[in-house]
C-alpha cells in the first residue's frame, strides 16, 4: 500500500479495509445521509463489536444531515459514541476518517461526506496518509479531532437530541421549500459555503511559552501559604474521613497547582489531567519543585512518558482508549484534574470511569453553575474547601480593585445569537466604528494606571483598536494567534518594562500565563461567558510589588448576562440570593471601588425587570439536561448536572415530581400517581434533617424492594442497615454519629442502636409528619393506601428523593 495516495474513486472500499482492522476510528463529517451511514453500517458494528474505539462527528449546517441518518448511527452499537456539531449559521465543512491500530494508522482527508454517492461513484478527490509518513501531524489530527468532538457547540446525539433536531430540520426546510425539493430529487448537492469566519482558538493555538515569575526555590522552601494552608487541611482531612472525590474552588492567584502538589505528597503516583500542553507543563514545573525527588512525565499527543511517577496528561490523548488502556485501573493513587470547566464531565468520562484511585481532586477557579453545570457531578458535589477572589480581595490574598462600568449604547438585542455567542460579522459591524473606538480611548486615558490588558471578541476588533490606540500616540500591540511579528513572551517582557502601555488579545490571557504587574484591565467585549469574565479580572488581582489596586473598565450594553455579572463582585452573594430581585449595585469590599454611569444602571435595572421568570428557566435548563442524557434526569443527576441546582425546583415546585407535573413530562399513570400521593413526596422532600436518620430508615425500607418498600418495619428490622451505613464511611460516622450517645455505638449493639432508632428518628417522624407516618408498638407505618398499580412508580420517585437528600446532606450542605 502506497502510504500517500489519492483516492478518487470507490472510497467506501478503502474506508472498509480499515474499518476490518483498526482498534480506533474517528470520522469527522459535514453531513450524514442515511444511504451512506447503510454502506458503513455493517462495518461499523463489526469493529464496535471487537471493542474499537468509535467515535463519530456530523455537522448541521444548512440542516443537509438527514435526522434518519442520526438515529441509524446510534442505533449500530451503544458503544459508539456519536455527537452532533451545532454551527448555527457558521460554516461547518470538514471531512476526514482517521484509523489507528497496534501496527500503525491512516488519515484520509478529502471531499467525501457520508453519503452513497461521496462514498461510490461520486466525483471525490481524497487523500489517504499512512500514519509513518508524519507521526507528529497524525497524533495533531487526532488531538484536534477530539477537541472538536467535546467541543462545547456539539450535543450527544440520542432519542432526545435526534428528535429535537428533526424539528429542526422539518421547520428549515419548510422555510426553504426549494432547497427541501432538491434534496427530494437528488440525495446530495454541492454546497456553496461562505467563507469560513475566524474562529476564536487563541488559547489552544499560542506559542507554548511558559512565563514564570518566581525563582524556583530548591525544595524544603516551598511551603503551603495563604489559602493553600487552609485547603490542604480540609483536603487531607476529607481523605482521612473516608472521602474518594473532593473539588476545591480557589481564585486565579491563590496558587491552586502548588496545592495540589502539596497534596500530592502523601501519595506514590499521581496523575494531573489537563486540557491544555501549556498547563500540562508548568503543572510539571510546580510539582518538580514541590516533590523534588519523583519522576515527573508528559503524557500528551507529542510526549508518551507514562512510566513516571507523576504523569502529566491531556485529557484529549487519554480518553483515547489505545492511550487509557497502556494504564492499569488502579495505576495511580491520586488523579488530579485541572480546570475541569473546560470540558463536559462526558468527556472525562470514560477516564474517570476506568481509572480507580484512592482519591480523585477537581480544582478550579471558576465553577460558575450556569457555564460549567458538570464541575460539581465529577467530585459528587463534595467541594472540600472554596474561596472565590471576593473573599480574597477581603482577605488580603489578592489586590483590592476599583470598578468603572461606562455604558455602551450598542444594541446587542439585533445582533443573532449563535446559543453560546454572538455571530461575529454582526457583531464586527458595531465594533468597529471609529466613535465606538474614540469613547473606549476616552474612558481608559481617563481611569487607566500604567500596564493593561484588553479583552477583545474578535482577532479583527483586536487589531483595529490596537492601531486606533497607535495613531492616538499610545503604545500598544494585538497579541493573538495570527500575530507572528512578536512572540508572547516579548509582549510580555514589554508590558512589564513599561516599553507597551497595552496589550490587546483575544482570550490569551484566560488562564495559565500570569503577568502579576497588569494593574488595568480594559473589556470591550460582551460578557458570553460569567466563567470566562471571572478568569479574566483574575488577570489583574495577583499581589505585586507596587500594585494597590487594579483598575477595571468594563463597557456595560444590553448583551446577555450584563445584568448578572456584576455579582461576581458582590460581598453579599449568598445572602442576597434568596431575594425576589437582586440590587444593581453590588455590594464590594471595603478596600475596593464600584463606579456605574447613570445610563448604565438604568441599563441594567431595565434587563433585571425583563429577565426570564424562573419557572421558564428551570424548564429550559431541565431540557437541556434531558437531550443531553437522551431521557429523563434523576433528580440526583438533576442537582448534579443540571444548569440550576436542584434546591430551586424544590424551593419552586414543592417537589421535582411537583415539577414534572407542571411541565407536562408525566405519563397519565404517574400522573395519577402524584395526584394521590403528592401529599407524602412533599413530606419526603421537606422534613427537617439535623441528621440523617430518617433517610437512612428510609433507605433501609427502600432497600426491600419495589414490592414491599411500604410495608411497616421495626427498629430492630433497620438497626443493622442503620448502623453498617452511618459507620462504613468515615465522614457518615464522624458527621451524624460522633456525639455522646453515639460514640457508644460504634462497636454494634441492637438493642441499643434499636432504641436510638425508635426515639430518633421513628417517634420524632411521627410526630411531625401529620399522620403520614406513624410509630405505635414498635412499628414504623406508612399511614396511607398504595393502588398495587402504583407501587413500582411511588417506590421510584421516593427511592430518587431520598438519594438525593442524603447526597445533599453530606456532601453539598458543607459548601453552603
Amino acid at each position: 500500500m502506497s502510504k500517500v495516495e489519492l483516492i478518487s474513486r470507490r472510497l467506501l472500499d478503502k474506508l472498509q479495509e480499515q474499518m476490518s482492522r483498526s482498534s480506533t476510528i474517528y470520522i469527522l463529517t459535514s453531513f450524514a445521509m442515511k444511504s451512506g451511514v447503510r454502506l458503513l453500517k455493517d462495518s461499523l458494528r463489526a469493529a464496535a463489536e471487537r471493542g474499537a474505539d468509535i467515535k463519530i462527528c456530523v455537522g448541521d449546517y444548512l440542516f443537509v444531515t438527514q435526522p434518519e441518518a442520526l438515529r441509524e448511527l446510534i442505533s449500530i452499537h451503544p458503544d459508539i459514541e456519536v455527537r452532533l456539531y451545532r454551527s448555527e449559521g457558521i460554516s461547518f465543512h470538514p471531512k476526514a476518517y482517521l484509523f489507528e491500530d497496534a501496527e500503525g494508522g491512516y488519515f484520509i482527508v478529502g471531499s467525501s461526506n457520508l453519503s452513497r454517492s461521496a462514498l461510490t461513484d461520486g466525483v471525490e478527490w481524497n487523500l489517504g496518509l499512512d500514519k509513518s509518513v508524519d507521526e507528529d501531524v497524525f497524533a495533531e489530527a487526532m488531538e484536534q479531532f477530539l477537541k472538536l468532538f467535546y467541543a462545547p457547540e456539539t450535543v450527544p446525539v440520542n432519542a432526545e437530541t435526534a428528535a429535537d433536531y428533526e424539528k429542526q430540520h422539518q421547520d428549515y426546510h419548510q422555510r426553504h421549500p426549494n432547497l427541501a425539493r432538491i434534496w427530494a430529487e437528488n440525495e446530495e448537492i454541492e454546497l456553496m459555503l461562505p467563507t469560513e469566519t475566524e474562529k476564536k482558538q487563541e488559547g489552544e493555538t499560542a506559542d507554548k511559552v511558559d512565563v514564570v515569575h518566581e525563582t524556583a526555590a530548591p525544595y524544603g522552601t516551598i511551603q503551603p501559604r495563604f489559602a493553600q494552608v487552609e485547603a490542604l487541611e480540609r483536603l487531607e482531612a476529607a481523605y482521612e474521613e473516608g472521602y474518594d472525590k473532593a473539588m476545591v474552588v480557589m481564585a486565579t492567584g491563590l496558587g491552586k497547582t502548588y496545592l495540589a502538589a502539596f497534596f500530592a505528597r502523601r501519595f506514590s503516583r499521581v496523575l494531573f489531567i489537563a486540557h491544555r500542553e501549556e498547563i500540562l507543563r508548568q503543572a510539571k514545573q510546580s510539582f518538580e519543585r514541590v516533590i523534588p525527588d519523583r519522576t515527573a512525565g508528559l503524557y500528551d499527543g507529542n510526549q508518551k512518558e507514562g512510566n513516571a511517577d507523576m504523569v502529566f496528561a491531556s485529557i484529549f490523548t487519554l480518553s483515547m482508549k489505545k492511550h487509557l488502556h497502556s494504564f492499569r485501573p488502579d495505576a495511580f493513587d491520586l488523579i488530579i484534574v485541572d480546570e475541569f470547566h473546560h470540558a463536559a464531565a462526558r468527556s472525562y468520562e470514560r477516564v474517570l470511569c476506568y481509572f480507580q484511585p484512592k482519591f480523585l481532586l477537581g480544582i478550579t477557579a471558576t465553577p460558575d453553575r450556569s457555564d460549567n453545570k458538570d464541575v460539581y457531578a465529577l467530585c459528587d458535589g463534595n467541594v472540600a474547601y472554596r474561596i472565590d477572589f471576593i473573599e480574597a480581595v477581603q482577605r488580603g490574598w489578592l489586590a483590592p480593585f476599583h470598578y468603572y462600568g461606562v455604558y455602551d449604547d450598542t444594541d446587542y438585542s439585533q445582533i443573532k445569537w449563535l446559543g453560546n455567542r454572538y455571530d461575529e460579522e454582526e457583531l464586527l459591524q458595531v465594533q468597529l466604528r471609529e466613535e465606538t473606538a474614540e469613547k473606549i480611548l476616552r474612558a481608559w486615558k481617563r481611569y487607566k494606571k500604567t500596564r493593561t490588558l484588553v479583552f477583545c471578541s474578535s482577532i479583527r476588533q483586536a487589531d483595529f483598536l490596537s492601531e486606533y490606540f497607535q495613531r492616538h500616540g499610545c503604545r500598544t500591540i494585538s497579541l493573538h494567534s495570527k500575530q507572528t511579528a512578536i512572540s508572547r513572551k516579548q509582549a510580555i517582557a514589554m508590558l512589564e518594562r513599561r516599553e507597551l502601555d497595552a496589550i490587546f488579545t483575544v482570550d490569551l490571557f484566560n488562564e495559565g500565563v500570569d503577568i502579576p504587574s497588569v494593574d488595568t484591565l480594559l473589556f470591550v467585549r460582551p460578557t458570553e461567558s460569567l466563567t470566562v469574565f471571572t478568569q479574566q479580572v483574575g488577570r489583574g488581582l495577583r499581589l505585586y510589588k507596587g500594585k494597590d489596586y487594579c483598575v477595571i473598565i468594563d463597557l456595560i450594553g444590553n448583551y446577555r448576562n450584563a445584568d448578572v455579572k456584576l455579582r461576581l463582585f458582590d460581598t453579599q452573594r449568598g445572602e442576597t440570593k434568596k431575594k425576589a430581585r437582586e440590587p444593581v449595585m453590588p455590594t464590594v469590599p471595603e478596600t475596593c471601588e464600584l463606579h456605574l454611569d447613570v445610563q448604565a444602571i438604568h441599563l441594567l435595572e431595565e434587563m433585571q425587570k425583563k429577565r426570564q421568570p424562573r419557572k421558564e428557566r428551570l424548564l429550559a435548563d431541565y431540557r437541556e439536561l434531558k437531550q443531553e442524557l437522551g431521557r429523563r434526569p434523576t433528580y440526583l443527576e438533576l442537582h448534579l448536572q443540571g444548569r440550576s441546582e436542584a434546591a430551586e425546583y424544590k424551593q419552586e415546585f414543592g417537589s421535582y415530581v411537583g415539577f414534572l407535573y407542571w411541565a407536562g413530562e408525566l405519563s397519565e399513570l404517574e400522573e395519577e400517581v402524584f395526584l394521590k400521593h403528592e401529599p407524602w413526596l412533599t413530606e419526603v422532600e421537606w422534613t427537617k434533617m439535623s441528621k440523617s436518620y430518617k433517610m437512612v430508615v428510609l433507605k433501609a425500607m427502600l432497600e426491600r424492594g419495589p414490592s414491599a418498600w411500604h410495608q411497616p418495619i421495626t427498629p430492630q428490622q433497620v438497626a443493622l442497615f442503620f448502623h453498617r451505613y452511618l459507620t462504613e464511611k468515615e465522614y457518615r460516622k464522624r458527621l451524624d454519629f460522633s456525639d455522646k450517645r453515639t460514640k457508644s455505638l460504634w462497636e454494634y449493639d441492637e438493642k441499643k442502636v434499636s432504641e436510638l432508632i425508635a426515639d430518633m428518628p421513628m417517634t420524632k417522624w411521627s410526630e411531625t409528619s401529620k399522620g403520614l407516618v406513624s410509630f405505635q408498638n414498635n412499628i414504623f407505618t406508612l399511614r396511607f393506601s398504595i393502588d398495587p398499580k402504583h407501587t413500582e412508580v411511588l417506590y421510584n420517585w421516593t427511592k430518587e428523593i431520598c438519594e438525593y437528600r442524603l447526597h445533599w446532606h453530606f456532601f453539598d450542605r458543607k459548601r453552603r
